[in-house]
């Protein structure tokens, strides 16, 4: 909701509470005037003093209500911020593996790198249930032919799938 709208309607409010205090003030009145008229006699009643500071502290509070309501009609309206977004889509386009020139060891190691993205060389032996050197052989084929990357880590190697 806007502030102009709600300072309106906190006016409106702060009207009706004016309203509400003068119309609680005149009940108390009439109701002191009964009662010390018949005990104190007239004007020197002590309740005349807190009607009438119930009166201002009531007054004060409405007065602050006002003026707050008053800032927020005057006051400017806030920019709205427009943000754009935008959904940007970067089309991944699949590699398309030509693994008709490959043989079948080099494609069951193929296939099991594809299935895991990357793997330990050590891993590929005892998967495959080949040598070691045997499949270094092979890694250093796929490698050669852009299939997978071969990393060093440690004593070990990671084998990639190239993207």
């Amino acid at each position: 909701m806007e502030n102009k709208h709600v300072g309106y309607i906190l006016l409106g409010v702060s009207v009706l509470i004016v309203i509400i205090v003068f119309m609680f003030q005149n009940a108390l009145t009439s109701f002191v005037n009964s009662s010390c008229t018949l005990a104190h006699g007239g004007d020197s009643c002590p309740m005349y003093d807190t009607i009438n500071q119930q009166t201002y502290l009531a007054l004060g509070i409405v007065g602050i209500l006002i003026l707050v309501s008053l800032v927020m009609i005057s006051s400017k309206p806030q920019e709205r911020v427009i943000i754009k977004t935008r959904t940007v889509e970067k089309k991944i386009q699949k590699k398309f593996l030509d693994t008709s020139t490959l043989k079948p060891e080099e494609k069951q190691v193929l296939k099991i790198i594809q299935e895991n993205k990357t793997i330990f060389q050590g891993d590929l032996i005892e998967k495959t249930q080949l040598g070691k050197a045997k499949i270094t052989r092979i890694i250093d084929r796929l490698e050669g032919k852009g299939f997978v990357e071969r990393k060093r880590r440690g004593m070990t190697n990671i084998v990639v799938l190239k993207e």
